[in-house]
């Protein structure tokens, strides 16, 4: 190689590709699957949820500290990444189910997630040390009410459900011994029993008017939802100071609330 006039030495090669190879090695000898968050510096990235969710933590980021672009709070905008007044800091605004992908695979350090979410993908690569105490629900098993009446969950050994949770859904059944075929589906849930899709769902309720009107009523809970700050472990293990120090702030935050 060609360097200021003269060749570099293989010894020189060496010493400049020390620094990277440190790290891939450190990152294997930690199990760190995702190198190439180990390797770069670039600007953190916080992901939120779109919707209802989005509503109730923005209070809660201003809080923290940040304050994103006006582009993030005109409703015509369509763009998905946002600056904020932290320069080495920014903002993408994803699906409620993307949130945990993006910060698993490293695309983004941290995030707001709900724990339905968390628990549907079980990410080994997310860390969620903080409960919102927001974004509050339930995920429940529902039926036309005629049949409620006269269901009797003991005797169940095979039933199907219509749910956009077949992970939790499954697990939660053969917990009981119970085999559950899931079809799955991303909305309109409530229509599933009354067209003869299934007889039974599994859904997010929260008041469960929804489900009233739509001649449903809730056969048991499976578990209480609420939202959570969730980090990536390789970049808490990698930007301690950094990653950790948002965690913290934001911890505080959800105290004060």
């Amino acid at each position: 190689m060609e360097r200021g006039g003269r060749s570099t030495t293989a010894e020189e090669i060496s010493d400049l590709w020390k620094p990277h190879i440190a790290c891939v090695i450190r990152a294997a000898q930690t199990g760190t699957k995702w190198i190439s968050t180990v390797l770069s510096n670039e600007a953190l990235v916080l992901a939120l949820p779109k919707g209802r969710i989005l509503r109730e933590v923005m209070p809660m980021v201003r809080a923290a500290g940040i304050d994103p672009e006006p582009a993030f709070d005109d409703p015509d905008s369509r763009l998905l990444k946002f600056a904020t007044n932290i320069p080495e800091l920014s903002i993408i605004r994803v699906r409620s189910f993307d949130v945990a992908t993006f910060v698993a695979f490293g695309a983004a350090h941290f995030g707001v997630s709900g724990n339905d979410v968390l628990m549907e993908f079980d990410y080994s690569e997310i860390y969620a040390p903080v409960d919102l105490d927001i974004g509050k629900c339930r995920l429940s098993v529902a039926a036309p009410k005629a049949m409620a009446m006269e269901d009797d969950p003991s005797r169940w050994s095979h039933i199907r459900i219509a749910t956009k949770y077949p992970g939790i859904t499954k697990r939660h059944f053969e917990s009981r011994g119970v085999q559950a075929e899931c079809i799955k589906l991303n909305g309109a849930m409530e229509l599933a029993p009354n067209l003869g899709l299934c007889r039974r769902i599994v859904d997010l309720v929260s008041t469960g008017k929804t489900l009233e009107e739509n001649g449903l009523v809730e056969l048991e809970t499976i578990v209480k939802i609420s939202s959570r700050f969730v980090v990536n472990r390789t970049a808490l293990k990698t930007r301690p100071v950094e990653v950790g120090g948002w965690v913290e702030r934001f911890r505080e935050v959800a105290d004060a609330a």
